[in-house]
């Protein structure tokens, strides 16, 4: 185990140890296996990660040739090699040409909470990048310098929101609620509620991780619970 593995989990065993945890509820809940939530009753652990050890593709999708190494127990992302965005370009197809870092989580419930904790760098925000997709292209959370904004099933409800934003280059942490017809989200503790009939994983069950043109992803932990 490498010294920053050590170090990543004595941090977080001592947010669970001491009282100074009540005031970071994110970091508590990565170290156990119960999470409180808004929408549901009851919740059951389904997938925990704290990248200690290779990548878990049961869970886990590199996309469009991204490359994406596990160092000190950081899921670290970033662009393509320069070969595959000049194939990608002589086809036609540089949308897929893999400048930015990206990857799925999959095997999300349908109805669930997941907490995390990662970050997006890069020079500068992209009017559609950095993102999150609650299911491939249902629900998807764009962050902004001045803005985020929430796209469900591409155009079906759109809606912008002052706070919480995402800080590019720093470390958040991130816990999602959904159910259909709502949505929480909380980035570093600012919670807000979206209400929609179109929310709904569907079949889409995964977390897509999107960053900027060649910018870097990291993720440091995952926790996903099944909601009921």
């Amino acid at each position: 185990m490498t010294s920053g593995m050590i170090m990543k989990r004595l941090f977080l065993l001592l947010f669970v140890l001491t009282p100074l945890s009540l005031s970071f509820p994110l970091l508590l809940s990565a170290a156990d296996e119960n999470i409180d939530s808004e929408l549901f009753e009851k919740t059951t652990l389904v997938y925990s990660e704290d990248f200690d050890s290779e990548l878990n593709l049961d869970f886990w999708e590199v996309r469009q040739s991204s490359t994406w190494k596990i160092e000190d127990g950081i899921l670290k992302g970033s662009e393509s090699s320069k070969e595959f965005q000049a194939k990608k370009i002589a086809e036609g197809d540089k949308a897929h040409a893999g400048f930015k870092p990206v990857i799925w989580l999959k095997q999300v419930p349908a109805e669930f909470v997941c907490t995390m904790r990662f970050r997006y760098t890069g020079d500068e925000f992209h009017p559609r990048f950095p993102l999150l997709d609650l299911g491939h292209h249902f629900h998807t959370i764009t962050f902004g310098a001045e803005q985020t904004s929430l796209r469900v099933q591409k155009d079906k409800y759109v809606t912008k929101i002052d706070a919480p934003l995402l800080p590019l280059g720093e470390w958040v942490e991130v816990k999602v609620e959904l159910k259909k017809g709502v949505l929480l989200f909380t980035l570093n503790g600012d919670t807000h509620r979206f209400e929609s009939e179109f929310i709904d994983m569907g079949d889409q069950r995964q977390i897509d991780f999107k960053g900027l043109d060649f910018g870097t992803c990291e993720i440091d932990w995952v926790r996903v619970w099944a909601g009921e």
